[in-house]
């Protein structure tokens, strides 16, 4: 296991052993007898105190009516909960929904198509006990998108310094990891980005990765790349610039000003000392300070709307606390 943080000590203090697993579920309704007969067995083996929450994320096949009977079938019926949204609204959002009913202090994040053993939960449940606020597993063995996920993974760990290999995998967190963050739609994969920028101690375990026994994946196709993407600039912008966005707007405004200037001073130049008027540099100097200046103003707008977040921020912390 590695990670940030003080190192974990040999003998660490006993953590709550009561916890939630999170499990959004789209469209997996042939997993569902596998999965319950599975989380039964790991819970019996290992003596586990804990709550299921599965949030049915809008399916069109039957899976909260699938579930609801694996759960009896299983016997732990007790110890489940299932939520259902009405549309499909992502895996973050069914994290959410699930976190938001969760009674626990450890939350486990984990798929409903089983390419993870539940066996791993008493794992990353044991590794928050050594002193990390987020665990995250290292897909281990062939899978189809292997080499995506390797350039994903090396892009992340290169601009955001994490000391993780893989971020879109199984993970265990604690609740106040959540009250920290804030979480934007398909967001889930960068959880332990904004919780290492949070100053969350997080650490990394290997697990098996295993073939999907029924049904398709969710997240395959070249558009979930180009999200993928997307998002990770989204997330780069915020964590470096939403802070102090007149590192971004106001230089770059006063950069575009100072060479509409420079600009201008060639113009004037052009035309008094060598007698070519040249028009087009005209219009390119009223284009770049205008522009300079809007990039400023944005600037000046968006320290406004950064302190008011702060303050948003620190009155949720305190609401919670």
């Amino acid at each position: 296991m590695t990670g940030s943080g003080p190192s974990p000590g040999d003998s660490p203090p006993p953590a709550s052993r009561f916890f939630s697993v999170l499990i959004p579920a789209f469209n997996e309704v042939e997993n569902m007898p596998d999965l319950f007969r599975e989380l039964a067995g790991t819970f019996q083996r290992s003596g586990l105190d804990g709550e299921i929450i599965l949030v049915d994320d809008g399916s069109t096949d039957g899976t909260l009516e699938a579930a609801r009977e694996a759960a009896q079938a299983a016997g732990i019926a007790d110890r489940t909960v299932l939520l259902h949204h009405r549309i499909n609204k992502g895996k973050t959002a069914a994290m959410m929904t699930a976190a938001r009913v969760s009674r626990a202090p450890i939350l486990v994040l984990f798929d409903a198509d089983l390419q993870h053993s539940t066996d791993q939960i008493p794992r990353f449940v044991d590794a928050l006990d050594h002193g990390y606020d987020v665990v995250a597993g290292r897909k281990i063995g062939d899978y189809s998108k292997h080499r995506v996920s390797r350039i994903y993974n090396g892009l992340s760990r290169a601009i955001f310094q994490v000391p993780v290999r893989d971020l879109n995998s199984m993970k265990a967190f604690r609740r106040e990891v959540l009250d920290e963050i804030h979480l934007r739609e398909d967001w889930h994969r960068y959880l332990i980005v904004l919780a290492h920028d949070r100053g969350f101690r997080v650490g990394e375990i290997d697990i098996e990765l295993l073939p999907r026994r029924h049904g398709v994946s969710k997240y395959s196709g070249q558009g979930r790349v180009v999200v993928g993407l997307l998002d990770l600039v989204s997330v780069w912008f915020q964590l470096v610039f939403s802070r102090k966005p007149m590192l971004f707007f106001g230089i770059t405004g006063l950069g575009l000003a100072g060479l509409g200037v420079i600009v201008g001073l060639v113009a004037l130049f052009l035309r008094y000392a060598l007698g070519a008027g040249f028009r087009p540099l005209l219009t390119l100097v009223v284009f770049l300070v205008l522009l300079g200046g809007l990039l400023f103003t944005a600037g000046l707008l968006a320290e406004l709307i950064a302190g008011l977040r702060a303050e948003v921020e620190d009155l949720r912390r305190e609401l919670r606390r």
